[in-house]
């Protein structure tokens, strides 16, 4: 007879969509490093985990980032450790690109870029929306 926490008699639950919309800028409000921290809590425990920046969101992903001025640490080479723990679903939203003045290449990380439309048909598809 097994114990009950062997690893053949443990039941899986049930693998959730989150999108986890990350709005703020990275630095000035606890936001965006706690979105990253419930992302990698999230994918430890094997969920279909995404990422979706917004309004000021996108300058989390920013390249070049120096917080020495403001004391504090800089936590953007974090995203690139995402797709290590299987997070690889990655969104930016072109609108608040461009009105910041970012591209693509301006980014730490590879993203898809999405227009408003398709941001609304990634939210239907979820099953838990978290925003930040």
């Amino acid at each position: 007879m097994s114990e009950p926490w062997e690893e053949d008699e443990l039941v899986e639950g049930p693998v959730k969509k989150f999108l986890y919309v990350n709005r703020k800028a990275p630095y000035g409000t606890i936001y965006a490093l706690e979105s990253l921290e419930v992302v990698l809590i999230a994918a430890a425990f094997d969920q279909d985990v995404s990422l979706l920046f917004v309004d000021d969101g996108v300058y989390q992903l920013k390249k070049g980032q120096d917080t020495s001025g403001i004391g504090m640490k800089n936590f953007s080479p974090t995203y690139r450790a995402l797709e290590g723990y299987d997070v690889e679903k990655l969104f930016v939203c072109e609108d608040s690109l461009q009105a910041r003045g970012l591209s693509l290449d301006d980014l730490i990380v590879d993203v898809e870029v999405m227009k408003s439309d398709q941001i609304s048909k990634l939210m239907d598809e979820q099953d838990v929306i978290l925003s930040f």
